[in-house]
């Protein structure tokens, strides 16, 4: 199979976490998009009903008012729910690379945790606000996007702000990063929907992934960044083999 039907069949099977009545976080993202539009033609169909969406990014959210599906900011969805944490039932989104940590004596399907990369199309601050919002994560990926080391096959994407961004460029550089800032298609500063610039970071199979992850977390001038430790509830990984559910154990 080629990539994108991978992507598809991946997306096809997640869509079995999603019930009516539902509060749902929309990805972003090439592997997502397939989600959105089995989502929106489960709604046409009347097989799902009375969902909300919550967007991850601009384009997600644009798409999916072409799509018919019913948008609702978080705030608006908070304000609904009226509760601290968990107002979002299911988030399902991709991820640019994933970790499984496994359980010792694991038959290769329950993980301790999963660590992911996202933040290739340059919405990780919001997904992770999503993330950090919803009850339930869900992973969607082809077996391409599984690592040993995470880092190792892409690059960790580090949104900053403009006034520092030269600054932040030296602090990842003196980390043993290699970085770059990200362009546009046309050449031009790639604009986050916040407003801000990516710094994207190679720093190879990352050793420890929790002092990195602090490291960056508490550097001013920092928005955010692409680390998501143990982040994913489960993770659905197509192969030509099928579909692979990986479970948090």
């Amino acid at each position: 199979m080629t990539k994108n039907e991978l992507k598809k069949l991946a997306a096809q099977k997640s869509l079995e976490e999603i019930k009516s009545g539902m509060v749902i976080g929309l990805g972003s993202g090439s592997t997502f998009k397939y989600a959105l539009e089995l989502i929106a033609q489960k709604i046409k169909s009347g097989e799902l009903k009375d969902i909300k969406g919550v967007p991850s990014s601009l384009e997600t959210e644009k798409r999916a008012n072409e799509l018919g599906i019913p948008v609702f900011s978080l705030n608006q969805v908070s304000s609904i729910k009226h509760q601290a944490s968990g107002i979002i039932d299911v988030t399902i989104d991709g991820a640019d690379e994933v970790y499984p940590e496994w359980s010792e004596g694991s038959s290769g399907e329950g993980a301790k945790s999963f660590h992911l990369i996202k933040g290739g199309g340059g919405a990780h601050l919001r997904e992770k606000i999503l993330f950090q919002n919803s009850k339930r994560t869900v992973i969607i990926i082809d077996d391409s996007k599984l690592s040993d080391a995470l880092g190792s096959k892409s690059l960790l994407p580090v949104e900053v702000i403009p006034f520092a961004v030269e600054s932040e460029r030296k602090f990842l550089e003196s980390l043993g990063a290699k970085v770059s800032l990200r362009l546009d298609d046309d050449g031009s500063d790639y604009i986050t929907d916040e407003g801000n610039l990516i710094l994207d970071a190679d720093f190879g199979g990352i050793k420890n992934l929790v002092e990195l992850n602090n490291l960056l977390n508490n550097h001013a001038g920092i928005v955010e960044h692409g680390l998501f430790l143990d982040s994913a509830s489960v993770v659905y990984c197509a192969s030509n083999d099928g579909v692979k559910v990986y479970t948090k154990s």
